[in-house]
């Protein structure tokens, strides 16, 4: 039956001759052949009833998911053209509609320039200036949370201060990124054409990285447009730009001729992989609480670290010998010298003796040095000075040899002999081996330990020693330290203080030099002189090292230096360029101009504010400040705001692996769980951690990520900005937040409506005296919010001030204020054109208060409502933002009697719920027990018959209500009771409640049920056991008022039963 025919159709055909002819059936057969047709009509039956189930199932399920329509500005505008904002708004807020057409028009209209409006910088502003740089993102980068955070922050302070009228300038930029650019283009040049940097040489090779910035530099421009950003774009720079890289050269050239900047041959942090010093800041540090097995670029295996090894060295001329211990056997190729402290009694027998090196023709000294603890391991170390920071010190206290066991690529040197050639981690191996044939191998243990892990290439950091370029930082930290304990710098939070100052009190000279192509080459040439009266200087000579603009002015200079003429001198450019983080340390003055004495430098510098996360607080802002007070004489900036960095919901980093890192564009406009997982597997996640990564986002976004648009995740990402370390960042907060705005858009759009066409604010409102306690009421709300939003503003309180707005647009306006306003806007009550001119004021002070962080939607919000006069400015990004003596209304009498209005407002609309009144409007009686309380309450029976949706709302003082009342309380003064006899079909409603009762019952035990069988608490995952705990106790409680429910009733029913 493989072809799919049925025993029905088989039965049949056995019954045809190979003619074809019938052959007539016996009453048994036809019998037979009944039941069997029975069964199959009863079988088909059944499966067309379950398939027309399942299609009404998946029927109910399209239709319960709602799917958003996307309502897109298709009117002709022209890139800088005001959008065309006249007919009908749309039904609903679409992000995709509000924040199309205004960026280019802001842009074009010159609203984000300091200039705007025809000010002259050279003159001050009596309003004020702001001034603020970019952190300049890498031009590899493309825009990713704490990008958006930064620039949700800094255009929210922006937007402000442009709005009250100062000079405001955020000057954007991009950073070169040496190391980051240089590797990607280097991995497209192999992809692409197979070949090296080396096979293109330099010049040509800097000339592809440009090509690739050309192509790709712009990408995070556009997409910091898309989230609004207010830059003056005229003035965004470039780090390796002609007039940033003059700035740069300048300033290397004064810092090397003032000593601030000199050579040695010392000790810094190098990774192999990058082939390239790093500074000391770009070190992660691993703790490992012992051994763990770590993925190390360029090795297929993992490497092993969390172990000490005991080894031992042969005392020189004895059977003596010496055990020592390490965390790296590799480097013992290397060591020269065995440490003990000089006060072991276990070794001071050894004084003046030497120990054979195994695998090198040589001896090494024993040294007594205090710094050897004498607790630690056997108490004897191996000193390794070429590649141990300590070590490096001891070997200058006891001038030891220095060697270089390691090459730049990571391979062993001819100092480890027989291991020459194999790279470090293989060496690892390799020596372990040897020792242990040679017998000299002692044992193996755990050892808790941190391990030097590169920030840039997550490479294991190799401490080498080399020829490099130092800043001298000492006295430029002493003045950073000094510029905020005397209060010239505020740090905010000032948490943060006491890390600036613990990391500055103890820095050390920043190594500069980088061994890169691209970036900024240091403009250092060392000099040979064709004179045989002059010898050949050493590499850290500072005498035999010139600097200049140019190679023609370094000439001169070495000339004049060597008292010889131009064409004896041989100058040689070093190869190595700058550290990226020295040109992003001259950025707040290096933009405009400097050295030059500009405009833009004499009115913008210093700046007045920097904002950032604090996880650059090193790398960046102390660097910004030691070179604008050692080169300018002053501090670039006079506040530091740290913003908290982005975590997911779950309070994890993101990680690439866990599938939590979030692009603010998918935030924007909204992704599929399918295509998020897309994204993943064009990434570099191997197979395990791409499968790892697609279960975390199908846990936290099952349905995709829904289009929040740019306003949402703008007011979400400040609402969440706490003076705090870390941001836990939940998509569908933010999807809340688009929510809120089509509250706002909806609320607009029905004012607008009531308004009118012909409506006509008054030029300054004032009070009528006609106005009623909830025109007071919403005018105080409103003054509040303008309160708190002034007084958060220079604090930085951006989770007040956005409380404060969204509260009074939710809370006051859209819940309260306008359902208030309906019924007399629908009968076309006499108090019409006072509610107008209310509800114009609260509208267009609303939409000036949330404008900083939801510039899209206020503007077009905004530019559909009418002016006060003529002459107003064009925009809302350049309208006055409100302020406190300008409002004041402010009433916390009316506000807590208010308050009082909405407990009651609460306690009938919590009624109407509990006994299922949705049509239905009740009377209401509002029972007080003093006469203050009922004189108050009689001002606003039409506020609560009317908020709460009921019939009519009596005061009662003293007297009872009508038989057939539910009650609430409201206050120990205040009874409410709703009349439910005569409106409801008591036994009818008990029924149905019952009913409803015994569904819970059942699905109650049914639940109940699962979470007793045996191993539930172990073998269920706690997420569920939570939810399903949750689901009980929530079960319980919509039980407990449904039986509240049918008691009253029954009261209501006059059965006491």
């Amino acid at each position: 039956m493989s072809t799919g025919t049925t025993q029905a159709e088989a039965g049949t055909a056995a019954q045809l001759t190979e003619s074809g002819d019938d052959v007539p059936k016996t009453p048994a057969q036809l019998k037979k052949e009944a039941k069997r047709q029975a069964k199959l009509d009863k079988f088909n039956a059944k499966k067309a009833k379950q398939a027309v189930t399942q299609q009404g199932k998946t029927e109910v399920k399209k239709k319960d998911k709602k799917v958003r329509t996307v309502i897109t500005y298709d009117k002709p505008t022209k890139p800088g053209e005001k959008k065309d904002v006249s007919g009908v708004m749309p039904d609903s807020y679409s992000p995709s509609y509000v924040e199309a057409a205004w960026y280019p028009w802001w842009e074009q209209s010159g609203f984000f320039k300091p200039e705007y409006g025809g000010r002259d910088l050279s003159k001050p502003n009596p309003k004020g200036q702001f001034m603020m740089v970019i952190p300049p993102p890498n031009v590899t980068g493309s825009l990713h949370l704490g990008h958006a955070l930064t620039s949700a922050v800094q255009d929210a302070l922006a937007r402000w201060h442009r709005m009250r009228g100062e000079t405001v300038l955020w000057n954007p930029g991009c950073d070169h990124a040496g190391i980051a650019t240089q590797v990607v283009v280097e991995k497209k040049l192999w992809r692409e054409k197979k070949l090296t940097r080396h096979d293109l040489g330099r010049e040509k090779f800097v000339d592809e990285v440009w090509k690739w910035k050309n192509e790709k530099g712009d990408t995070i421009y556009n997409q910091l447009r898309l989230m609004g950003s207010s830059y003056d774009w005229d003035r965004a720079c470039f780090t390796m730009e002609p007039k940033l890289y003059r700035a740069v050269t300048e300033a290397f050239i004064r810092l090397m001729e003032d000593g601030t900047i000199y050579r040695s041959n010392r000790l810094i942090n190098f990774s192999c992989t990058l082939k390239s010093a790093i500074s000391d800041i770009e070190v992660g540090k691993r703790e490992l609480p012992g051994r763990t097995l770590l993925s190390v670029p360029g090795y297929k295996e993992k490497i092993e670290f969390g172990v000490l090894v005991e080894f031992a060295y042969q005392i020189e001329g004895s059977d003596e010998e010496v055990v020592v211990a390490t965390t790296r056997i590799e480097t013992m190729l290397g060591d020269t010298a065995v440490a003990v402290h000089p006060e072991d009694d276990r070794y001071k027998h050894l004084k003046g003796k030497r120990v054979k090196h195994p695998f090198r023709d040589c001896t090494l000294p024993i040294i007594f040095d205090d710094f050897v603890d004498r607790e630690f391991g056997t108490g004897a170390v191996k000193i390794t000075p070429g590649h141990d920071h300590t070590d490096y010190e001891v070997g200058k206290r006891h001038n030891l040899e220095f060697l270089t066991l390691f090459n730049d690529t990571g391979l062993v040197t001819k100092v480890g002999g027989q291991f020459e050639g194999q790279k470090r981690f293989d060496a690892r191996k390799a020596v372990t081996e040897a020792l242990k044939e040679r017998g000299l191998f002692k044992g193996i243990k755990e050892n808790p330990m941190v391990v030097p892990i590169c920030s840039r290439s997550k490479d294991i950091v190799e401490p080498m020693l080399k020829s490099q370029w130092f800043v001298d930082c000492g006295t430029m930290a002493e003045e950073a330290v000094k510029a905020v304990e005397q209060g010239d710098l505020k740090i905010i939070p000032d948490m943060h203080i006491k890390t600036w100052n613990n990391w500055l009190k103890n820095i050390r000279d920043w190594c500069i030099s980088r061994q890169l192509w691209w970036g900024h080459r240091i403009p250092a040439y060392f000099v040979t002189v064709n004179d045989a009266s002059i010898p050949a200087g050493e590499d850290t000579d500072m005498k035999y090292w010139v600097c200049g603009h140019t190679e023609e002015t370094a000439l001169d200079k070495a000339a004049a230096r060597f008292k010889v003429s131009k064409d004896k001198i041989s100058l040689k450019w070093d190869e190595d360029v700058l550290d990226t983080w020295f040109s992003s340390g001259l950025f707040p003055f290096s933009i405009f101009g400097w050295p030059d004495k500009t405009t833009d430098l004499a009115a913008f510098y210093p700046g007045t504010l920097l904002e950032t996360g604090h996880d650059i607080l090193f790398f960046w802002v102390a660097r910004m400040v030691m070179m604008g007070t050692k080169l300018m004489g002053d501090l670039p900036f006079k506040e530091v705001y740290l913003h908290a960095m982005v975590r997911d919901a779950h309070g994890r980093k993101m990680s690439k692996s866990l599938g939590n890192v979030i692009d603010p564009v998918d935030v924007i406009r909204g992704i599929t769980l399918e295509d998020l997982h897309k994204l993943l597997e064009k990434g570099n996640l191997d197979p395990k951690e791409v499968a790892k990564a697609k279960a975390g986002q199908k846990e936290d976004y099952p349905d995709g990520i829904p289009e929040c648009g740019t306003d949402a995740l703008r007011f979400a990402l400040c609402a969440y900005t706490a003076q705090g370390r870390d941001i836990n960042l939940d998509v569908l907060r933010v999807e809340g937040y688009r929510r809120f705005c089509n509250k706002m858009w909806n609320a607009t759009k029905f004012a607008l409506n009531v308004l009118g066409e012909n409506f006509k604010p008054l030029e300054e409102f004032k009070l009528s005296g006609s106005e009623h306690a909830v025109d007071l009421w919403i005018l105080s709300r409103l003054s509040g919010a303008v309160s708190k939003c002034e007084e958060g503003w220079p604090s930085y309180d951006f989770p007040g001030i956005t409380t404060a707005i969204h509260s009074f647009w939710l809370y006051a306006l859209c819940d309260v204020y306008l359902e208030y306003a309906k019924p007399f806007v629908q009968q076309g009550h006499e108090r019409c054109d006072i509610i107008r001119q209310v509800l114009y004021t609260c509208l267009d002070t609303g939409l000036r208060l949330i404008s900083p962080f939801m510039p899209f939607i206020s503007e077009e919000l905004h530019q559909r409502l009418p002016r006060r006069a003529s002459g107003c400015p064009p925009s809302i990004c350049v309208t006055a933002y409100p302020e406190k003596e300008d409002f004041t209304w402010y009433n916390p009498e009316l506000e807590q009697t208010m308050d009082f209005v909405q407990v009651i407002v609460n306690k009938t609309r919590s009624m109407r719920s509990d006994y299922q009144l949705t049509k239905q409007r009740a009377d209401v009686y509002l029972r007080c027990t003093d006469a203050d309380t009922a004189a108050t309450l009689k001002d606003y029976t039409q506020t609560v018959k009317t908020l709460s949706s009921s019939g009519e709302v009596k005061v009662l003082l003293n007297d009872a209500p009508p038989a057939g009342c539910a009650m609430q309380t409201a206050s120990e003064k205040c009874e409410v009771h709703m009349l439910l006899r005569g409106v409801v079909d008591t036994s009818q409603e008990i029924t149905k409640l019952e009913q409803q009762m015994e569904r819970l019952a059942v699905q109650q035990s049914k639940l109940k049920e699962k979470m007793n069988v045996d191993g539930y608490e172990t073998k269920v995952p706690e997420n569920v056991r939570k939810m399903n705990s949750e689901k009980v106790s929530s079960t319980e409680e919509e039980i407990r008022k449904l039986e509240e429910a049918v008691k009253t009733f029954k009261l209501v029913a006059g059965d006491s039963a």
